[in-house]
């Protein structure tokens, strides 16, 4: 790619970042855990985790080219790599599990879908997937579903009737609807017919750059009029090509955020690993591997062949890093807070049920 990349050294924290990082809960809407495909899992992947300070993070399991199948097969994983290690993980399934991974020191897995073509128009299979523990769902990814349209796609395609099927039968369920990949059309159908808070899970700020996934201020609007929380993601869309985004980057789309939303609808969506990005000649060789293939299905967005990083966020303690940079900036530890966890959590008790 011929992009330079670099990380900086560590941020200096002010005490009073570290104190909230270690007493609040730390939520991110939409993160990757970095497991090895064996079990139990090495000693360093447990250790990398536990030391994330993380309370829980929203992870994908299935997404717009999954089957029935593949996506039953991905759950399993899941649930094989958590049962032997009990100690580091444990499965998102009620607001009061989110206490009890601060309290013991647990990642809390929250289970999720970017797209829901595995229902393969079966409405039922909604509940059957919340009865695995699936607690946060999208319509569709970046492109057209049979249930709604993606960000890619035309402005003018939206909601489709078994779309509106889905929604109702999330609302019965209690699963949280997810409009991060959604386009603006699909986005105001849902927000219509919502009966509960909707989510942004991982998203960034049209105003602040124009990109096809960052999103516009009365759609943001909407959200937060339902509840709901945008969290603000780490990916290259936050600037235009070619510069690599920044912390003050970062930063530009969450104040904005908080302006626009209010200080009890934004959160943290990273959207990328865990550990952060290696920007190796090896790993930028499957990166790019990846990039094409997502290109060549039609699914890849303008400007996604940057590395997935924030330039001094690249670390698996990067919301402490934003906590320390909000408070730096005068925000309140009240507001600091909120961003970290709270807010996602005040949704999902609404969404879920306590």
């Amino acid at each position: 790619m011929g992009l330079s990349v670099t990380t900086g050294q560590p941020r200096v924290l002010l005490a009073a970042a570290r104190k909230l990082y270690r007493r609040a809960m730390i939520v991110d809407g939409n993160l990757a855990p970095c497991l090895d495909d064996v079990i139990p899992q090495p000693s360093a992947t447990l250790t990398l985790h536990q030391d994330s300070g993380l309370t829980a993070i929203k992870i994908t399991i299935g997404g717009a080219e999954g089957t029935f199948e593949s996506t039953l097969e991905d759950i399993a994983f899941y649930l094989r790599v958590m049962e032997p290690h009990s100690d580091v993980f444990m499965q998102i399934r009620c607001v009061n599990d989110f206490a009890v991974a601060k309290r013991k020191r647990r990642l809390g897995l929250i289970f999720s879908f970017e797209g829901i073509e595995m229902m393969e128009g079966k409405i039922e299979r909604i509940q059957l997937f919340r009865d695995f523990g699936v607690r946060v769902m999208q319509l569709s990814y970046n492109t057209t579903s049979p249930f709604g349209a993606g960000v890619l796609t035309s402005p003018l395609s939206g909601l489709t009737a078994l779309g509106a099927q889905a929604v109702e039968e999330m609302h019965t369920s209690g699963i949280a609807i997810d409009l991060s990949h959604s386009n603006r059309q699909t986005t105001f159908d849902v927000i219509d017919r919502s009966k509960r808070p909707v989510l942004m899970t991982h998203a960034g700020c049209a105003a602040v750059h124009m990109h096809p996934r960052n999103k516009t201020d009365d759609e943001l609007r909407a959200v937060a009029a339902t509840g709901g929380v945008v969290g603000i993601y780490m990916l290259p869309y936050l600037t235009a090509a070619p510069r690599q985004p920044t912390l003050d980057d970062y930063l530009a789309h969450m104040c904005h955020a908080l302006k626009v939303c209010g200080e009890d609808h934004v959160g943290i969506g990273s959207d990328t690993t865990l550990n952060g990005f290696d920007p190796s000649p090896e790993n930028m060789a499957r990166f790019n591997q990846g990039v094409a293939y997502r290109k060549a299905k039609g699914i890849g967005a303008p400007e996604e062949d940057r590395p997935i990083l924030v330039e001094g966020l690249n670390t698996s303690r990067r919301c402490e890093v934003i906590a320390d940079a909000l408070l730096a900036r005068g925000y309140p530890i009240r507001i600091t807070e909120k961003v970290l966890g709270a807010n996602f959590i005040r949704t999902f008790t609404d969404v879920w049920g306590s």
